[in-house]
């Protein structure tokens, strides 16, 4: 059975569209992505106009009537280009989610959310129906329960009710959604989870045993548990069951600064990343393995190429996202290769490089991925991998036990030590392409300079708990001088990415410079 490669970028909700080449389908093609999912608010699901069901709930010449059919005349030239390139479509879509105009109508506010409601099961069958009948070159559904956006859906509401409960909400909606999708319009379905069974064994066991296989319904699996960090455990759900499984990645980690510097995690993807080496040798614990080892349940790839999170950094260039979806999309066209042949043919192929150059980059890859974990984290997980993400940093605390807390700072010293060895790297590679050389060079500084500043908290925090104030004040002047770097670079480098600020608090808590501040106040009075 050919495997999917599919590719999305995930828009900000809320904010203005990303211009980006991964939006072209031709571009995806030549990657080696067979089909595209389009992002939550370019869903069908938000474009039918209800006719079948009740024309009273999308009145003609109604506000929500003409936003609606404006988001289908773009959805349908979405999908025209998208045929035209040669790639399968898919669009991903909150469940369960209706017009305001519907919930309001029918008085559903307290049920809509429920799929075992007779209500709302006539409702979405009638939904899945006007899909497809509306959007034929749709060729599947890609249904996320979790959460729900509607940041840009002014005209809908979404809910889903006890989204962990295997038997009042996943199972009886995986099972219409099967029937609906699957059997009754033979499309492909792919039912993907946050925070519902991606971190549960148990209900995904139960999922399972309930919901018999089928051709078309492939479950959406993150190769971590929870969201896309480092340190996280490798998923414990990769190889289970009977459903076939596409496995994400998210190629411009929101955590990680969006592509602003290098981070290839496509090794680690198809190989292992060092952190899981610990695993029991009967644990799956990478992407490769699963795929050599349980094929008739590798469903395929499906790359994030852009996008996820909130904010900046804002990229002007996107090699480093387009190395990770490059190699994992080739890579998946035939997992018998190794990574490393792969990697050295977009080296080839899309850098032009040539000669020791080879080598110089791969080493730089290599240790990015070796330096983003240790000054994020730590090979261990000491820290808690939400203190940082977007473009703004939370004070990170200090591990409670001395052995984390100086194995911390060790590694914080080492990964800057890493940073400096990708700067000299990328200094010493000649670089075919004039742009994408001052990019190399000015995104390995750039990783240089955001985690001199990450030491310098970690460092802050471990001085603070043991109320050591000599170290408080040598880190906090380390401090200054790390942001005076930083904030230098666009100075230096023409096609730098944004820059993380010190102001910013969206999903963060506790801002590191509010906390920077109140200890220079206190320790040097």
């Amino acid at each position: 059975m050919t495997q999917l490669i599919l590719d999305m970028v995930h828009h900000n909700p809320g904010e203005p569209l990303y211009d980006t080449a991964f939006d072209d389908p031709a571009m995806l093609q030549k990657m080696g992505h067979n089909g595209k999912v389009y992002f939550l608010f370019d869903s069908p699901l938000l474009a039918i106009n209800w006719e079948s069901v009740d024309a009273s709930i999308l009145p003609p010449d109604s506000a929500d009537r003409r936003w609606v059919e404006a988001k289908a005349a773009r959805i349908r030239a979405q999908h025209a280009a998208c045929r035209a390139g040669g790639l399968a479509i898919f669009a991903m879509s909150d469940m369960v989610l209706f017009p305001r105009r519907l919930v309001e109508l029918y008085q559903l506010h307290d049920t809509f959310g429920d799929p075992r409601h007779p209500q709302t099961r006539r409702l979405l069958r009638a939904q899945i129906g006007e899909l497809f009948t509306q959007f034929p070159d749709l060729d599947g559904l890609v249904v996320r329960i979790g959460e729900t956006y509607l940041h840009d859906a002014p005209y809908h509401l979404g809910s889903i009710h006890h989204k962990r409960d295997a038997t009042r909400t996943i199972i009886p909606l995986l099972q219409l959604l099967r029937e609906e999708i699957c059997e009754k319009w033979e499309r492909t379905l792919i039912f993907r989870t946050w925070y519902s069974f991606d971190q549960h064994p148990a209900v995904y066991e139960a999922m399972c045993a309930a919901v018999p296989p089928h051709p078309r319904l492939i479950i959406g699996v993150k190769h971590c548990e929870g969201d896309f960090h480092r340190a996280n455990p490798f998923s414990r759900l990769i190889g289970m069951g009977h459903h076939r499984q596409i496995i994400e990645v998210q190629c411009a980690r929101e955590y990680e600064g969006k592509g602003a510097y290098p981070n290839y995690i496509a090794h680690g993807i198809i190989d292992g990343f060092e952190e899981h080496g610990r695993l029991p040798p009967t644990r799956l614990r990478s992407i490769g393995q699963f795929a050599r080892e349980r094929p008739d349940l590798f469903a395929g790839i499906w790359t994030w190429s852009r996008g996820g999170g909130w904010n900046g950094p804002y990229i002007q260039h996107e090699l480093w996202p387009e190395l990770n979806a490059w190699v994992l999309a080739q890579w998946a066209r035939d997992p018998a290769r190794s990574e490393t042949e792969v990697f050295h043919r977009f080296a080839q192929e899309q850098l032009g490089l040539a000669g020791n150059d080879i080598p110089r980059f791969r080493r730089l890859c290599l240790l990015s991925a070796d330096a983003v974990l240790r000054g994020r984290n730590s090979t261990r997980r000491d820290m808690n991998p939400w203190w940082t993400r977007d473009q703004g940093i939370s004070w990170p605390g200090a591990p409670l036990k001395k052995e984390a807390r100086q194995r911390n700072l060790q590694q914080k010293d080492e990964a800057v030590r890493l940073w400096q060895e990708i700067v000299r790297l990328a200094e010493g590679i000649t670089w075919p392409d004039a742009a994408t050389g001052e990019h190399a060079r000015g995104s390995a500084y750039y990783g240089l300079h955001l985690f001199e500043i990450y030491r310098t908290l970690v460092y802050l925090a471990a001085a603070e708990a043991t109320e050591n104030r000599e170290q408080v004040q040598h880190w906090l002047r380390k401090y200054d001088e790390a942001w005076a770097n930083y904030n230098a670079l666009p100075e230096q480098f023409s096609n730098l990415a944004t820059l993380y600020t010190q102001d910013y608090t969206l999903h963060l808590r506790n801002n590191a410079h509010e906390q920077v501040a109140h200890l220079q106040k206190t320790y040097n009075q």
